[in-house]
């Protein structure tokens, strides 16, 4: 299996999956709504050491959502052509375990998204998960993933410079995490964790430049460069908070709840095949 070339990043997102119909952020969206995905077109052989340090990584992943909004891991493998790295990363407002459903959902929906693939990524509305075979981690990358705009709603100086002024303020605003909003305007940005405060506020600063210029005078716009994101809506400043009621929280919890019992019984199997072994032996 030949390792990606930096050409190959790009193809990564080759096949962007992207709902037309997808509408502006609001309350009713779920956290694990899909956003965007995409796969590299280099494939792995089935049963190989590398699919096996693929799935080492993937459970590590989620098993750190449970304790973690973000982290990223570099699986070694007997020779350097199966060596993987990946990374995820949860919404700044979500609560432990919200992020941690996100992630083990976008995992899944991996599995079958970029099945026998050498590198794939998947953004939800609560969560990004992304794997490759060469190394992404750390490196500032400002390519457009995704660009959504929103219908016109017409020349309104007014409203145009409220826009501007949530978005200013997003740009200005320290920290990977940023919310702001005036009126009815939201606004929302984040940074992969793996950037530096420097990379961070560069991208991010690259994302916001595109999406004024970009969605002119859309009602909502989404810009996702491949590190970082800048959204607005004019939805209200209910549109960015976190879109889930009591019932979907209490979810979320039995849901966290079944992903900790599932590792400890992984565990404790492991721990009684051990003690075959060495009974055996």
């Amino acid at each position: 299996m030949a390792r990606t070339t930096s050409s190959a990043l790009l193809l990564a997102f080759a096949f962007i999956f992207s709902m037309s119909s997808l509408p502006s952020p609001s309350l009713s969206d779920s956290t694990d709504a899909f956003v965007f995905g995409g796969c590299t077109q280099e494939k792995y052989v089935q049963d190989s050491p590398y699919e096996c340090n693929i799935n080492s990584l993937l459970t590590s992943l989620v098993n750190s959502a449970t304790c973690s909004t973000y982290n990223n891991y570099t699986i070694m493998g007997s020779s350097t052509q199966d060596v993987v790295y990946g990374l995820y990363q949860c919404r700044g407002d979500l609560s432990m375990p919200d992020c941690a459903t996100c992630v083990a959902r976008a995992v899944s929906q991996l599995g079958v998204l970029c099945a026998q693939t050498c590198g794939g990524a998947l953004q939800l509305q609560g969560c990004y998960v992304k794997y490759d075979n060469t190394t992404f981690l750390g490196v500032e990358d400002k390519t457009v993933v995704l660009k959504k705009c929103g219908p016109s709603v017409g020349y309104d100086m007014d409203a145009m410079n409220l826009r501007d002024a949530v978005l200013e303020s997003l740009a200005r605003t320290g920290g990977p995490y940023r919310v702001g909003g005036s009126g009815n305007v939201q606004g929302v940005a984040q940074c992969v964790g793996d950037l530096s405060v420097e990379e961070c506020q560069d991208c991010l600063s690259e994302a916001i430049a595109r999406l004024k210029s970009d969605c002119g005078t859309a009602d909502y716009g989404d810009m996702f460069l491949a590190k970082c994101y800048a959204r607005y809506t004019t939805g209200g400043p209910r549109a960015y908070s976190k879109a889930h009621s009591d019932k979907n929280t209490n979810d979320g919890e039995k849901t966290f709840a079944i992903i900790i019992g599932l590792f400890a019984g992984v565990a404790l199997v492991i721990i009684f095949l051990a003690f075959l072994r060495k009974f055996a032996s």
